[in-house]
């Protein structure tokens, strides 16, 4: 019987989980996985803020975590999807080459979103990726003291690079523009302790401030003020690689791929999408939002609906939700804030060292599943059944609420 080829682009938390969990459920000489990245490491993405001020960090080559798996590893730079001919175009040193599938997960995730903002892209540092964190970690090493540093973004993001600046560097002057109040969207509990540890920090936070400009030595304001910034560091969200809106997928207005309840392409059937890239709903028919708490379960939910598939067994549906939110504040404070199912925040939050444990240990447990991708995964390989024609494409359910 011919393998059954699986490829899946991109090897952040969501694509690696995928790819090691479906080389867990199904049998090496009935598929073939491979698992395509632009870097030969995985990247701790939820870490890159650590990595921004100097701190070191475990080297996890994709090469050891998938030795023994059966997993085919290919670095190199996706440049194009054609979901109608089932191919993806990606370029190495040795130049570009179309690889074939039969299901493709697309877990390319997500990048900065200067959201047009003037300046950006010349003078404001991201740390949405390694090279990235790497630039502003040069640029926070050769500041002196007094200079001034300010953190554009209010979110999870920005909260844990402006405490992690602050405490690293305590002789710079770190500051926070958000556009609403600071950690609105937490607990009365939760904000209060953000406020503490802000003030411990010496951080200054500028509410309801929303920048309309970056130059080289200062951010503008939309009240025609501005602050002073000998580095910016912009944390105002993310955006998805443009390489699924440029194909024939069913994407939303911001380029992700929608899918439905088993993270499938509601336009392409032999098509999954994970993490960033993928609009999916949760609890009470809400977007699930980018972050590695929503892409580890939706890899969970591919990769064993894919399994299903393939061996004819019933495919399980779960719908995802959420427990907490966890942010680190620096490497001594912490905010464990809980919250509904569709991600609401309650009464109850952790605070202080216990949560910043917690944090670290959320921040271990997902880098060791990655690293480990089959352990833990009972075995349950069924046979893969004779490939059938594609499938007819379902007609297309967009959500009307984008995210």
């Amino acid at each position: 019987m011919q393998q059954h080829r699986i490829i899946v682009l991109g090897a952040g938390y969501a694509g690696a989980t995928v790819a090691g969990r479906l080389a867990k459920r199904l049998h090496r000489e009935e598929v073939a996985i491979t698992l395509v990245n632009a870097e030969p490491d995985f990247v701790e993405r939820v870490r890159l803020h650590q990595v921004a001020t100097g701190q070191e960090l475990v080297r996890r080559p994709l090469a050891e975590m998938f030795a023994g798996t059966g997993v085919t590893l290919r670095t190199a730079v996706v440049t194009g999807v054609d979901a109608d001919r089932r191919t993806v175009t990606v370029t190495a040193g040795d130049g570009a080459e179309e690889l074939a599938y039969d299901t493709l997960v697309y877990a390319l995730g997500s990048g900065w979103n200067p959201r047009g903002v003037p300046g950006t892209a010349e003078h404001a540092h991201e740390i949405s990726s390694r090279p990235g964190a790497l630039r502003l970690r040069e640029r926070l090493a050769v500041l002196t003291p007094g200079q001034s540093v300010v953190v554009v973004g209010g979110g999870l993001t920005g909260l844990e690079a402006a405490t992690e600046i602050a405490e690293a560097r305590p002789d710079l002057d770190v500051a926070l523009a958000a556009r609403g109040g600071l950690g609105d969207w937490l607990s009365p509990k939760g904000r209060q302790h953000v406020r503490k540890v802000f003030d411990g920090l010496g951080i200054t936070a500028h509410e309801h401030t929303a920048v309309t400009g970056v130059e080289a030595d200062r951010v503008t304001t939309a009240d025609g003020g501005s602050v002073p910034a000998a580095a910016t560091v912009w944390t105002t969200g993310f955006a998805v690689h443009p390489i699924a809106g440029a194909s024939t997928l069913d994407v939303t207005d911001t380029g992700q791929i929608v899918v439905d309840g088993t993270m499938r392409s509601v336009s392409h059937p032999d098509v999954y999408a994970v993490g960033d890239a993928a609009l999916a709903m949760g609890a009470h028919d809400k977007p699930l939002r980018m972050s590695c708490a929503s892409g580890t379960p939706m890899a969970w939910q591919a990769a064993d609906a894919i399994a299903a598939r393939l061996t004819g067994a019933k495919v399980p549906k779960t719908t995802l939700r959420y427990f907490n939110q966890c942010i680190s504040l620096g490497r001594r404070e912490g905010l464990i804030q809980y919250v509904t199912a569709d991600d609401r925040s309650v009464r109850a939050a952790l605070t202080g060292r216990l949560a910043a444990g917690y944090k670290e240990l959320v921040c271990k447990g997902a880098a060791w599943g990655v690293a480990n991708p089959t352990l833990g995964v009972p075995t349950r390989r069924r046979r893969v059944l004779p490939q059938q024609a594609p499938e007819g494409r379902p007609q297309s359910s967009r959500p009307k609420t984008t995210a």
